[in-house]
């Protein structure tokens, strides 16, 4: 089944231009765009979309309240729930940290090539979460610099020593396949680490993970 895409963005070309790019995919299909979050809302409840591209700014509703309506609109345990991708302009933003932890999958900058944004919507549809290498994690970065760093809770220690050493690793913005070779294991065995630590600590996904390690000060 092809990877189903929604687009929102409040100008019509980003919309258009983004949509034609996806759709001329052999594996993606565009199911609709919207121009607002309200619209945009509206249309993920009749379509079910796997991934979403939200603009941050918009007119009605903004991206982030939009995507958080989507994604408590399914719960976390659906196999089919949709995933959402931010769009923003700014290599800046000072809504990532936000965005993150209400379950974004990452961000992607508007201007990015025409082959980055059609992977980042299949790594996304993937169930990864779209941190490394790419501009997620600097923004990451940027934004907890200037945070409060909080002290070292319990809050992991259930982990074992190796999904914490995952945690940390997928905190540093490394896929399942760059772990694996840090780790000298199997990707299959680290997928199995961070399905664990997800678990544990009752996240959604990776993009969550992340602002868990940082918001308790394991980073």
């Amino acid at each position: 089944m092809p990877v189903s895409v929604v687009v929102v963005d409040d100008q019509a070309m980003v919309r258009q231009g983004f949509s034609a790019l996806l759709a001329a995919q052999p594996d993606i299909s565009v199911l609709g765009d919207a121009a607002d979050g309200v619209a945009a809302v509206e249309l993920c409840a009749r379509v079910r979309p796997d991934v979403v591209l939200m603009d941050v700014r918009m007119p009605r509703k903004d991206g982030l309240t939009a995507a958080a309506e989507i994604l408590r609109a399914v719960p976390a345990s659906s196999d089919a729930r949709t995933r959402v991708l931010m769009l923003t302009t700014f290599d800046i933003d000072d809504y990532v940290f936000e965005a993150l932890r209400i379950g974004a999958s990452g961000f992607l900058l508007k201007d990015a090539p025409a082959d980055e944004l059609v992977r980042a919507v299949r790594v996304v549809a993937a169930g990864e979460a779209l941190l490394a290498p790419s501009i997620t994690r600097r923004l990451i970065e940027e934004v907890t610099a200037r945070r409060t760093r909080t002290p070292r809770t319990q809050a992991a220690d259930g982990l074992t020593p190796r999904e914490r050493e995952v945690l940390d690793l997928v905190a540093d913005g490394q896929s399942n396949a760059e772990i694996a070779a840090t780790l000298f294991v199997s990707e299959q065995t680290v997928k199995t680490h961070v399905s664990n630590v997800l678990g544990k600590l009752g996240l959604r996904d990776r993009a969550q993970a992340v602002v868990f390690a940082y918001e308790n000060g394991l980073k």
